[in-house]
C-alpha cells in the first residue's frame, strides 16, 4: 500500500493508505480528525471542505495521495494553541450561524477562503454566491452571511473584534 505524507493543522504524518482512500477518509479514520464531515459522498454538501495548500477543497473530491507533501488545514487547526477561536468561528458562534452544525465545519473553512480571496471586501449576494457549493438544510443562510460578514472585517483589520450580534 502507498503512503502519504502531509502536514495536517501543523503536525506531519505519513500513513499508510490504499490507493483509492480519500482524503475524508485519511482525516476521519486514520487521523481520527472528525470535524471534517461527509454529508453526501458525492461532492455536492461541502460539509468536508479543508484547506489544502492554502485552498479550499472537497476532501471528498480528492484522493488522499493526491494530498502526497500538502499542507492541510482542518476545522480542529484554526484555533489558536491557547484556544482562541479563529475569528470566523467566532462570528459564526457571536451570530448564532449554526444550528445542528453538521455543516459548520466545511462552511467555516469555505467562509475563510473566500474572505481571504477578497480582501476588498463582499457582499451579500457575493457571499451566498461564494458558499453555493455549501448546504445547509437548518438555518437559511441570513445569518451564515452576517457572521462572515463580520468576521471578513475583523480578518482584513476593519475593526478589532466582532460586534455584537443584534
Amino acid at each position: 500500500m502507498p503512503q502519504v505524507t502531509l502536514t495536517v493543522n501543523g503536525q506531519n504524518h505519513t500513513v499508510e493508505v490504499e490507493s483509492r482512500t480519500l482524503l475524508v477518509e485519511l482525516l476521519r479514520e486514520k487521523l481520527r480528525l472528525t470535524g471534517t464531515h461527509v454529508g453526501c459522498d458525492t461532492s455536492q454538501c461541502g460539509a468536508c471542505v479543508v484547506h489544502v495548500d492554502g485552498e479550499s477543497v472537497k476532501a471528498c473530491t480528492i484522493l488522499a495521495v493526491q494530498a502526497e507533501g500538502a499542507k492541510v488545514t482542518t476545522i480542529e487547526g484554526l484555533a489558536a494553541a491557547d484556544g482562541t477561536l479563529h475569528p470566523m468561528q467566532e462570528a459564526f458562534r457571536e451570530y448564532h450561524a449554526l444550528q445542528c452544525g453538521f455543516c459548520t465545519p466545511g462552511m467555516v473553512m469555505s467562509a475563510i477562503d473566500l474572505v481571504q480571496k477578497n480582501p476588498q471586501g463582499l457582499t451579500e449576494h457575493e457571499i451566498r454566491e461564494g458558499l453555493d457549493g455549501n448546504i445547509c438544510r437548518c438555518t437559511g443562510y441570513h445569518n451564515i452571511v452576517k457572521a462572515i460578514t463580520a468576521a471578513a472585517d475583523v480578518m482584513h483589520g476593519k475593526r478589532a473584534e466582532l460586534a455584537p450580534a443584534g
